[in-house]
Parts: structure tokens; C-alpha cells; sequence
């Protein structure tokens, strides 16, 4: 009997762990995550924006353009003229049908904004969003 005990011990020695099968899943994993995964663009400026009880979370997919207080226009952290602004709008829809939201600054002149909306209707985008913060009940 000891003897067949001890040829057990000896053949299996320390146990192993092979880690080989748990890499593969996490880099697996990794890819899923990262394939799937939508990354929403900032605009790269930082507005105060209005309050509405209607706001709504922002769509993943959309254009975002800021426009600041002075009259500013900025998308992807680059300022652009409102003549540019068209160019930017039609090549962003020719790739894929988005809308196109506007984050806006409370103390912006409503010409401005106005402009801007024209900007993007002309360049092509059949859905132009103000984008506000939902209020505080």
C-alpha cells in the first residue's frame, strides 16, 4: 500500500497551472470591447448650456458642434468660419447619415446660432439639434 501511494506522489510532482488559455480570453475580450465600442467625438470647447425639461441624452452617433458665447464655432477642437463650417457638415454626411447637434452657449446671440443652423441645413443634414441640460426636479 505505501508503495503505491508513493508512485502516485512522485509521477504528478508540483501541480501547473497553465495561464495560456486565460490570455487568449482576455485578449479575446479585449477586441470584443474594443471593436464594439462607439467613441462619441467632443466638440474640445466647454459651453454653459441651457436647461430644459425636454433634454434628452445625446445620440452616439452625431455631428457636434460648439458655438460659444462670443460667437465662436468649434468642432473636433478646431475654431472653423461659418463658410468652412459647410464643408466640414457635407464631408461628416457623406460618409454616413447623422444628426448634427449644436451645444451652445446660454449667452450666445441667437444670429449666430441661426447661421450655424442654416450652415448645417444647407450642407446637407436633415436633423439639427440644440442640445440643453436636462432640468433639476
Amino acid at each position: 500500500m505505501k508503495r503505491a501511494i508513493s508512485r502516485v506522489r512522485s509521477q504528478s510532482g508540483d501541480p501547473e497551472i497553465n495561464i495560456a488559455p486565460l490570455l487568449d480570453m482576455v485578449f479575446i475580450l479585449l477586441i470584443f470591447f474594443v471593436v464594439t465600442t462607439v467613441f462619441v467625438e467632443e466638440t474640445g470647447i466647454e459651453v454653459q448650456k441651457p436647461t430644459a425639461g425636454s433634454a434628452r441624452d445625446l445620440e452616439k452617433n452625431s455631428i457636434l458642434i460648439a458655438v460659444t458665447h462670443d460667437g465662436r464655432i468649434v468642432y473636433g477642437g478646431q475654431e472653423y468660419s461659418l463658410n468652412g463650417l459647410r464643408a466640414i457638415v457635407s464631408r461628416e454626411l457623406s460618409q454616413r447619415e447623422m444628426p448634427v447637434i449644436l451645444l451652445v452657449d446660454r449667452a450666445a446671440q441667437s444670429g449666430a446660432l441661426v447661421d450655424v443652423i442654416d450652415e448645417c441645413k444647407l450642407a446637407g443634414a436633415k436633423n439639427v439639434s440644440i442640445a440643453a441640460q436636462k432640468e433639476k426636479v
